[in-house]
């Protein structure tokens, strides 16, 4: 009877992913815990004190409340094991939860400046003192939650995502904090909607990048750092190797680049050793350690039997 059998290394490489998951999602959920309950005083001090700055703020912090969530959810999903139909497991759960932070920061940024703008015609009166006071323990609030984040592995897009959404909201605080300034010294009403634009335009720019990453590994476009023709270019210069074709380097998830290739060595040459000197080089050089390599000797009957139209080759 055959079996199929995980390697050793593997199941150490999975211990060691659920280990950094667990870590990420203890970080993740004291995050969690600041925000929602500051969340809770925030949108208590907009209503009383009709700033539209601490309402949006507050509308931020609830999208905060919501990536952090999803990524805690996306961590648990990521760390089961491949099987069945899912061979890779649920590893890109981590890439669609970046992708949803992405767009609700964009479709959130879009509310904001929309009534920013209304408000800039008609502002309301607001009590710049509560608006400071709120602003002020908010930067802290923020500050702790990013502090913890930026300690998790920031090279999963999930964890930067709601990192982004966190980091935000900071800026944001901070510029609530110089608009109620500028009202206590000045009375100048609008600095609540000229403040809450520029928060929206924060919120905009951290939504486009997760949107563009996470869109390229759906699109499983090359890693960034990786360039694939300098990686063929590297295969076809190992001893042996007279041409390499249908290359192909993705991204499975954050963190998880792949290779596949199929490469043709010299008649006389090893192409078990030209194929381990090739995963050492790829290992070495540009930290690619899941490959597939289909090696096969110059002239065989492989060759022959190829469809036309192949990819270019290096």
């Amino acid at each position: 009877m055959r079996r199929i059998v995980r390697s050793m290394s593997h199941d150490h490489g999975a211990h060691a992913h659920t280990v950094a998951a667990d870590a990420d999602g203890r970080k993740l959920a004291a995050a969690l815990a600041l925000i929602v309950c500051f969340m809770a005083v925030e949108v208590a001090a907009g209503v009383v004190a009709h700033s539209l700055a601490l309402l949006s703020d507050a509308g931020h912090m609830l999208t905060d409340a919501l990536a952090i969530g999803c990524s805690l959810l996306a961590l648990r999903l990521a760390a089961r094991p491949a099987r069945g139909a899912m061979t890779f497991g649920f590893k890109r759960a981590e890439i669609l939860s970046a992708q949803a932070n992405g767009v609700t920061l964009l479709v959130l940024s879009a509310f904001v400046a929309y009534t920013a703008v209304r408000r800039l015609f008609d502002p309301p009166r607001v009590d710049g003192g509560l608006i400071l006071a709120v602003a002020l323990a908010g930067i802290l609030v923020n500050l702790a939650a990013a502090r913890m984040l930026a300690r998790a592995n920031r090279r999963s897009l999930n964890v930067e995502g709601s990192y982004r959404h966190v980091l935000t909201d900071l800026y944001g605080f901070i510029g609530t904090a110089v608009a109620a300034g500028v009202i206590l010294l000045s009375g100048f009403q609008r600095a609540d909607p000229l403040v809450s634009l520029l928060i929206a335009g924060l919120m905009a720019h951290a939504g486009i990048a997760l949107v563009k990453a996470s869109g390229r590994v759906f699109m499983e476009a090359a890693p960034e750092g990786l360039d694939p023709r300098a990686i063929g270019e590297a295969l076809v210069g190992a001893p042996g190797v007279v041409e390499v074709h249908d290359l192909h380097v993705w991204e499975i998830t954050s963190g998880f680049p792949a290779l596949s290739a199929h490469v043709l060595v010299g008649a006389d040459s090893d192409c078990h050793a030209a194929r381990r000197t090739m995963e050492a080089m790829l290992h070495e050089r540009f930290g690619l350690d899941h490959t597939t390599l289909q090696v096969d000797h110059r002239g065989g009957a492989l060759l022959e039997i190829a469809p036309a139209g192949r990819q270019a080759h290096y």
